[in-house]
């Protein structure tokens, strides 16, 4: 930080969800009293906390967390808005000699911080090839229907009758859950502003599903139906984006009389389990993330202590 023209210096701790980010991250800051950057889409939304497994009150008290709160559940929040706002949080921690510790598991947001977003790069061979099926046999105007749903304005830029392109589009937006618009805006941003040390947390995947399997049942045992049942009475109905993310979706079901307790709590897990799946696989495309148990602190702080070039 003592040389203005040199790259602000940043830890990216990130890893699929039920790994431990939050524990390992608060370690690292009290060690070097840095502070949070959160990367989870969906703990920027208020009134969101069980279903979210977002840092407790006690957690926040011991060091400070950005990027959490940020939002209502029923706003338009998306990766280019993510980014602004938490580059803005990072560029005024280094003007205060404070190290930014980017904590996460959605990888859209964190490559948006990192590097602004090229949606070339996103690409799943297996997604296209069914959506070149599904287009086969129901026809591209169906697709296109689906496409006006999930991401607007490249709808309205896409004929009906253009496969390729609406196929591209629903191909992007289910790898990553973000709209191809939302991307290419995002990619607006400049590249490689940040000199980032960036670990990956890791346990074999029966541990993870394990602890994943778990992580449910306390979420369901803290409160999260009231939580659900809070949500719906403000007024935020089960079709807005945040009310259909995992978990939410399933207690909503529940609610509604669609799903049995044990079915809700049942397919949470699985689809959890699904989502974690995806983020490793995201995360495993990045040749610069070091990957450590969440256990290891000795190693984390010997990556930490040579990225500052104390080793």
């Amino acid at each position: 930080m003592k040389n203005k023209h040199a790259k602000p210096k940043l830890i990216v701790i990130s890893g699929p969800t039920g790994i431990g980010k939050t524990t390992v991250a608060i370690a690292v800051a009290e060690a070097y009293g840095g502070e949070i950057v959160g990367a989870d889409s969906m703990q920027i939304y208020r009134y969101m906390d069980i279903g979210t497994a977002k840092p407790t009150a006690e957690e926040q008290a011991r060091v400070t967390h950005h990027m959490i709160d940020v939002a209502d559940p029923d706003e338009n929040f998306d990766a280019a808005r993510y980014a602004r706002m938490a580059r803005a949080c990072v560029h005024k921690l280094t003007q205060n000699e404070i190290l930014s510790i980017i904590t996460g598991g959605t990888g859209l947001y964190i490559k948006a911080l990192l590097y602004g977003l090229s949606s070339e790069a996103i690409a799943d061979h297996g997604v296209r090839n069914r959506l070149k099926l599904e287009a086969t046999v129901k026809g591209s105007q169906i697709l296109h229907k689906r496409l006006a749903r999930c991401d607007p304005p490249a709808a309205k830029r896409i004929h009906p009758n253009d496969t390729f392109r609406i196929i591209r589009a629903l191909e992007v937006y289910e790898i990553t859950g973000e709209p191809m618009s939302t991307i290419q805006t995002a990619h607006q941003f400049g590249d490689h502003l940040f000199d980032a040390l960036k670990i990956g947390l890791s346990v074999d995947r029966e541990t993870l599903y394990a602890q994943i399997d778990r992580r449910v049942e306390d979420m369901i045992a803290a409160g999260l139906v009231d939580e659900v049942k809070g949500l719906l009475d403000r007024g935020y109905h089960s079709e807005i984006k945040a009310m259909q993310s995992i978990g939410y979706r399933h207690i909503t079901s529940f609610l509604e009389g669609t799903l049995s307790r044990d079915e809700a709590i049942r397919t949470m897990q699985r689809d959890t389990r699904r989502y974690a799946k995806r983020q490793i696989t995201w995360f495993k495309k990045d040749p610069d993330i070091i990957w450590i148990t969440p256990d290891n602190q000795d190693r984390i702080c010997k990556k930490i202590a040579s990225f500052f070039g104390d080793a």
